[in-house]
């Protein structure tokens, strides 16, 4: 089978090589791949790839061989599924207990474009709490991530105001339910109940100091990839006390979270955010403009010319 493997090379970090094909172990499917998805952090493990590295969290496909122990579904069922690695392929293994099957009406593309992003703004607004008449700001809200808290949060009655770096990277946010978007922190017009936090560098602090006194911060991301430096003294011009959490999505099994995508998917309560699909013959551009910021949400590749 063919497979992509780092280069090393910030310019072209991607190559298609000849591989062998997986093999599942008793809990795991195998997966022909029709289509996988790349995340911007993928994009920085390749800047210095560590030995053996085989990225890919985030593949759909048809299953070709089913678990021995008897779990998960049958040889010829379409799923989607989120593995520790390894979706930057023909073929991939996935476990049974990190993978949802796919209705008729959600395809490949979409369903590729769901598991890492989709997963984490779940259980990013759980970890919340109820939003329901809160006031939330929602820092790099053009990431896939972003588009998928704008639109759930949304849903579920919060005030959201996104924060974007340019209009044209956070033109669909308003659809998906944003309130305001701004392309500057100084613009969001605070207090608010909640920050949900993915940039790091400036704008945490800005974000913290736009909280209402025993509001709550959760950092999850650090786009910017330049450090935070809290000065306290600043709390005093903002919020006279706050909370500030720290988040991280991962953490098997995945199947349920995966069920509750597909099915906001399928019921049309949850609209994927493609704004890149391409041939994986294309993948080492497409990573290289994931990483420099110019894809709006997800930028999913297929396999194989479909």
């Amino acid at each position: 089978m063919k497979r992509l493997t780092a280069t090393g090379d910030p310019s072209s970090p991607v190559e298609l090589i000849e591989d062998d094909q997986p093999t599942p172990a008793a809990d795991e499917v195998l997966i022909k791949v029709e289509a996988f998805s790349v995340n911007r952090g993928e994009t920085f493990l390749l800047e210095n790839p560590a030995p053996g590295l085989r990225p890919g969290k985030d593949v759909a496909g048809l299953v070709v061989q089913s678990a021995s122990d008897g779990t998960g579904p049958a040889v010829g069922t379409r799923v989607v599924g989120h593995p520790d690695g390894g979706g930057w392929a023909e073929y991939a293994t996935v476990p049974t207990h990190s993978l949802a099957v796919l209705p008729d009406t959600v395809g490949a593309v979409e369903a590729a474009a769901l598991p890492l992003a989709g997963i984490t703004a779940l259980r990013l607004l759980r970890a919340a709490g109820p939003v329901t008449g809160s006031r939330l700001l929602l820092t790099g809200a053009s990431g896939g991530v972003g588009h998928y808290l704008t639109e759930l949060a949304a849903n579920a009655g919060a005030e959201v105001t996104a924060v974007t770096a340019t209009p044209e990277r956070g033109q669909r946010l308003a659809e998906l339910g944003a309130t305001h978007v701004v392309t500057d922190l100084a613009d969001a017009r605070g207090p608010f109940d909640l920050v949900l936090e993915s940039t790091g560098g400036p704008a945490l602090p800005a974000a913290l100091a736009r909280l209402r006194p025993g509001g709550t911060l959760i950092w999850y991301g650090q786009a910017s990839r330049t450090p935070v430096t809290l000065n306290f003294f600043d709390l005093f011009d903002g919020p006279e006390g706050a909370s500030i959490r720290h988040f991280h999505y991962a953490g098997a099994p995945y199947r349920a979270d995966l069920e509750t995508l597909v099915r906001l998917v399928d019921t049309g309560r949850l609209r994927p955010e493609v704004g890149r699909v391409a041939d994986w013959a294309d993948s080492a551009t497409v990573l290289v403009d994931l990483r420099e910021r110019r894809v709006r949400g997800k930028a999913v590749l297929t396999v194989g010319g479909r």
